[in-house]
């Protein structure tokens, strides 16, 4: 995709700044509420910490007061309280370490859960604000697939970040400063010495997988790619019988992913096996210590159950340790990418200040404009007309001619490389995109709807219309009685892109949906060039409906569709050859003419 590889996120300065980025989504500037409940879901996770350390102890004085001292003498302990007291301390010690790590998640679910959204958000507004370059270039199933593991990454870093890796360093840290105080230097460092070997040999082997885990993310983008594109172009696929081709694809693309998740898959394994060799190492020889001390006198069965029970506790986050750090690296790689996507800047931008469009007359203007999609290929070159309010102007050529490239210079889907386009007097360049969109309205070639009801579809062109106001844009479509002969009626979802509905039926939604804009300017782009003539003829009366009284810049294909036009330029090669009415382009006998008696030739054929 166009631009989403310029970054790499994998080294510590990219990856400070990924997460440097989603701070302000965990502490919310201005959102008292939010701090507090950070705040507190904090306070709960050290009390619950807190309370998974003391637990052990309990235990281990349970264990003193029903376990005789060497000559039968019973401890101490015992005479401060019974064992079953210790054993309910004990019970409701592990019920804390619960209640307070479900409160944290409790009281930490509203931040975390909003700052999602407010991500997820903030990338969909920002994707659909990119050019029109950027959307023709891109991929859509690999760019759904960033942004979906982008949330992802981000919700897996908020919750990791906050309540395993600092509770994991808060517990060694209290589990080492017991070992000091209750067992000795030794004992610490042992512990020391285990945690680091641990960490060390962990993140080293996770820093080897996680570049696996990124080869095999992109074997899995990639198999995705192919399926969504197959998809899309399902009815291709049949045309060509392409089915077993593009199941080979997308099983080739599935082979590469099998390959990279079955190494994945082995580096865990071994990275698991160094774990608890690294960990049974380490309690090994804190429980001979302890247990020599037993044999001495000098400490109690307690104190054996408590060393082995720390080393335990302390186990069980280290075990996770490495997922957590992979899966961390993999978010802020994931994270990266998301990040990368909303660092691609808007071509096109309203200027400070811009002001809305204001449409009086609805008079269009281009004057001497050039444009370009690359230096090196100049697709218009100098075009001057007036579209009067109220008036048609036709434009029409060869393929490549630069007619679409006006209408999308119009909606102003890109910026004039030179020249100046006004409507009534204003450049496009100087007012809101929004409040230009707002004033055109457009029938395109290829009418692609939403996946939704027809009365959707068409109430996006007003979504304050009213279900009568809906309507009646259908009936001027000429699409109503189709539509209410339709067993759900308005409420007939048209399927994918519109798949359910035909050719001449989407078209008349497009034009319903233009009619319920009511917009002063209408763009029709080759409205009916892929639709047969009895259609076209059906659909031009809609359109002929739907043009009165608006600026309409129709680009034609079929001549017989423009004979009425006040205007009628002829392109080519990015520029206007001939311009005029019809009957004075016949007149000229130029290419205008040589075009109509060719197309008539093919009619009567």
């Amino acid at each position: 995709m166009r631009g989403l590889k310029g970054r790499q996120h994998t080294d510590g300065a990219a990856e400070w700044s990924v997460v440097s980025q989603v701070v302000p989504y965990l502490w919310p500037e201005g959102e008292t509420s939010a701090k507090l409940r950070v705040v507190a879901a904090v306070f709960f996770l050290i009390l619950a910490k807190v309370a998974t350390v003391i637990t052990p102890f309990f235990y281990k004085y349970a264990v003193d007061a029903i376990a005789p001292m060497e000559g039968g003498e019973i401890p101490q302990i015992a005479f401060i309280a019974a064992p079953v007291a210790l054993v309910a301390a004990y019970c409701t010690a592990r019920v804390a370490q619960i209640l307070f790590a479900q409160l944290r998640d409790a009281v930490f679910s509203r931040v975390g859960q909003r700052a999602l959204r407010r991500l997820a958000i903030r990338t969909f507004r920002h994707v659909h604000a990119l050019s029109l370059r950027f959307h023709l270039e891109r991929k859509t199933g690999a760019m759904s697939r960033i942004i979906e593991r982008g949330v992802k990454g981000v919700e897996f870093l908020l919750r990791f970040l906050l309540f395993s890796i600092i509770p994991l360093v808060l517990e060694l840290a209290l589990v080492a400063g017991i070992f000091a105080w209750h067992f000795g230097p030794w004992f610490l460092a042992v512990i020391i010495g285990t945690i680091v070997v641990y960490v060390f040999f962990t993140f080293r082997v996770t820093e080897w997988r996680v570049k696996i885990r990124k080869d095999m993310n992109e074997k899995d983008t990639d198999a995705n790619q192919k399926a969504v594109d197959a998809l899309l172009n399902y009815e291709t696929v049949k045309y060509f019988s392409a089915e077993r081709r593009e199941s080979d694809r997308y099983e080739g693309a599935m082979i590469g992913y099998e390959n990279a998740a079955v190494k994945t898959q082995t580096t865990l394994a071994f990275l698991n096996l160094g774990q608890s060799i690294i960990i049974s190492i380490g309690l090994g020889l804190v429980m001979i210590f302890t247990a020599n001390r037993v044999l001495e006198g000098t400490q109690t069965v307690g104190d054996f159950v408590l060393v082995n029970a720390l080393m335990m506790q302390i186990t069980m986050p280290l075990n996770f340790l490495g997922t957590v750090y992979r899966e961390i690296r993999q978010s802020l790689i994931d994270m990266g990418d998301m990040f990368t996507l909303l660092e691609q800047p808007a071509e096109v931008q309203d200027k400070p200040g811009a002001r809305p469009l204001r449409v009086t007359e609805g008079r269009v203007a281009f004057e001497d404009v050039r444009f370009h999609y690359d230096p090196e290929r100049p697709i218009l070159k100098g075009i001057d007309f007036i579209a009067e309010g109220g008036a048609t102007i036709a434009v029409i050529g060869q393929s490549g001619a630069g007619k679409s490239t006006i209408a999308r210079l119009l909606f102003r889907f890109y910026d004039v490389s030179g020249g100046r386009i006004t409507i009534d007097g204003q450049d496009l360049r100087d007012v809101t995109q929004e409040s230009l969109r707002q004033n055109i309205g457009v029938v395109p070639q290829d009418t692609v709807l939403f996946n939704d009801s027809i009365r959707y579809n068409i109430g996006y062109g007003d979504p304050d219309a009213t279900a009568e106001q809906i309507e009646q844009a259908a009936r001027d479509a000429a699409i109503h009685d189709f539509i209410i002969g339709l067993p759900e009626g308005y409420d007939t979802t048209v399927g994918e892109r519109g798949l359910k509905l035909s050719g001449g039926e989407k078209q008349r939604v497009a034009i319903a949906r233009a009619i319920l804009k009511n917009p002063p300017i209408l763009i029709l782009d080759e409205a009916t060039s892929a639709l047969d003539s009895g259609t076209e003829r059906d659909i031009q009366e809609s359109l002929h409906r739907l043009s009165e009284n608006r600026t309409v810049v129709t680009i034609a294909h079929r001549l017989s569709t423009i004979v009425e036009a006040d205007e009628i330029l002829v392109m080519k090669d990015g520029h206007v050859i001939e311009r005029g009415p019809h009957a004075s382009l016949l007149a000229q006998g130029g290419s205008y003419a040589e075009m109509w008696r060719r197309q008539e030739a093919s009619e009567a054929a």
